[in-house]
């Protein structure tokens, strides 16, 4: 820790303490906090409890962008997707994104 206060104090021009150096630095990690890392750590809680609370006939897409109805959950993990009639694909639970069951409908 010293050595680094060290390398910072050489490396700062024309007196300028160690101390505001660090109040700086100090300063960046809140921001990068704030603005960064607990806005994504916000969206993964509410991804988890979204796929936690997924139920059979849920319209959901997933990562790929393969829409589907859930037809059945197995094993808390492993999802039955039905894409389309008589076409169903196993797929894990991690990879549901979203709900589409308010999406508007094409025509």
């Amino acid at each position: 820790m010293s050595s680094i206060l060290f390398i910072i104090a050489q490396a700062a021009p024309g007196g300028s303490s160690p101390t505001s150096m660090l109040i700086m630095m100090g300063a960046m990690i809140v921001v990068f906090y704030f603005f960064m890392i607990r806005p994504q750590m916000k969206k993964q809680k509410e991804l988890t409890k979204f796929r936690s609370a997924l139920q059979k006939g849920d319209k959901v897409v997933t990562t790929g962008g393969i829409y589907g109805k859930i037809d059945e959950i197995k094993d808390n993990n492993v999802i039955i997707l039905e894409v389309a009639q008589n076409v169903k694909l196993k797929v894990d639970k991690s990879v549901v994104l979203k709900d589409m069951s308010d999406a508007p409908v094409a025509k």
